[in-house]
């Protein structure tokens, strides 16, 4: 009885600082020219980061002639990797088409975003971070079964929600 207590204290602490793990997160899919008017903004998914693949998005129907491209995103502490393992093809050109990750907190999330060129075949180029958001711009760019983009954080010392 006393085992059982121990783990679920155990489960129950919060994630230590500098890490993803733990944390809700919101993943969607925008194009925009002008933030204000958004040209899509696909359903979010929110799920608490966590052990294997986050997110498996597939379409979800045409909406001004755009649909979300089939991705997989998964989170660990302090890297975030897509890849997209069915179709080819470019992603439509707009000042933004691409991913952004809301994460749970009010402070600033991210100290340091880095793309990291061994584990991205990408030509990604634009990728920033305001509050607890992670923008990931991929517009105009190809994509296929061997795309991959990795990213590498520091994660500041933000209390969970």
């Amino acid at each position: 009885m006393i085992r059982g207590l121990v783990l679920a204290a155990l489960l129950a602490t919060p994630t230590v600082a500098g890490t993803l793990d733990g944390r809700l997160v919101t993943f969607t899919v925008e194009t925009w020219e002008d933030r204000a008017a958004p040209l899509l903004v696909a359903r979010g998914r929110t799920v608490v980061v966590g052990q294997g693949t986050e997110f498996g998005l597939g379409p979800e129907g045409f909406t001004g002639g755009l649909d979300v491209v089939p991705v997989a995103v998964e989170i660990g502490p302090t890297r975030i990797e897509l890849s997209y393992p069915r179709g080819i093809g470019r992603f439509y050109e707009a000042k933004f088409n691409g991913y952004v990750l809301r994460f749970e907190t009010d402070c600033a999330l991210f100290e340091k975003v880095a793309i990291d060129p061994a584990g991205t075949t990408m030509k990604v180029s634009e990728v920033w971070a305001e509050t607890g958001a992670l923008y990931i711009n991929v517009s105009g760019l190809g994509y296929g079964p061997t795309s991959t983009l990795a990213l590498d954080l520091e994660v500041a010392d933000c209390p969970l929600s």
